[in-house]
């Protein structure tokens, strides 16, 4: 061991030991792409999706991870994110223009009680090399997870089968989603107008206006899957399936009062019930 007290030069202390004196300045590379992953999104959303490859490299250099910004650029490129520049905005679900934009219904509203307002989103998980897309929708008041699904396609169809799920459990006030195309198709909006369902969409760009399912989508990979690292998709799907039923019925919510989804979700509409 080296003795910064000794009085010895570090110079002449690695020539007595043997070693390489660059080697005490060596800081490993973090070699798995999902905690990589997993860092970037903290940084970007801590941003408020302001920041690009350059200034996210910059961050998480100067907190220990050492990583080159090609590495960090890659990584933003197959997660779809994309800082503020002057050029088209890039997001996880892209908008069709041809497809009608709805507006944004949820500033200022309180939410008061379940089915009120149910939102949804996709988010991506890395699977050795290539990526599969889990879509969730989950009731707002109680955060529980309504209905998801896991698909290798970034199409609306998926989305569509999670919706019609949903919708046999119950039927929620206000719908939101981004702009992507898959929440624009007029197949996920037909099914929505023919339930009488009031369509909320975020702003274009805003990130925070969902800001409860990124927060999901945050607790499903530090808590999931980079704790389990599920490398096929079987293993994916039964790691999706055991914390999906953890999460409604296990984990509790600090601003749920420490109750858990299913808790807050069933308990109030029961409530509702015995009032009518």
């Amino acid at each position: 061991m080296l003795d910064k007290s000794s009085g010895l030069s570090i110079r002449y202390q690695v020539r007595l030991l043997g070693i390489n004196r660059s080697s005490l300045y060596y800081h490993p590379l973090i070699n798995n792409d999902s905690e990589v992953a997993n860092k970037i999104v903290e940084i970007y959303l801590s941003s408020d999706c302001r920041y690009g490859y350059r200034k996210v490299s910059a961050v998480l250099n100067s907190k220990g991870t050492k990583i080159n910004k090609k590495r960090v650029l890659r990584l933003m490129q197959e997660m779809n994110l994309q800082g503020l520049y002057p050029r088209k905005y890039i997001s996880t679900t892209k908008r069709d223009l041809e497809h009608k934009v709805y507006p944004y219904l949820l500033g200022g509203l309180k939410i008061t009680g379940p089915n009120q307002v149910w939102a949804t989103d996709i988010t991506y998980i890395k699977i050795r090399d290539y990526f599969m897309y889990f879509v969730a929708i989950i009731d707002l008041y109680s955060r529980y997870i309504i209905a998801y699904e896991l698909s290798h396609e970034l199409g609306a169809g998926f989305c569509i089968i999670t919706l019609e799920v949903a919708l046999i459990k119950a039927t929620p006030e206000i719908f939101n989603t981004d702009q992507g195309c898959q929440f624009t198709s007029s197949g996920f909006i037909q099914i929505l107008e023919r339930f009488c369902i009031k369509i909320s969409m975020d702003h274009a760009g805003r990130c925070f206006d969902n800001i409860f399912v990124e927060r999901l989508w945050r607790t499903v990979k530090q808590e999931a899957i980079y704790y389990y690292r599920p490398e096929t998709v079987g293993e994916l799907e039964i790691c999706l399936k055991d914390f999906v039923h953890w999460y409604n019925n296990e984990r509790v919510h600090q601003s749920l009062e420490y109750k858990t989804p299913a808790d807050v979700y069933f308990g109030e509409k029961v409530k509702d019930l015995q009032c009518k």
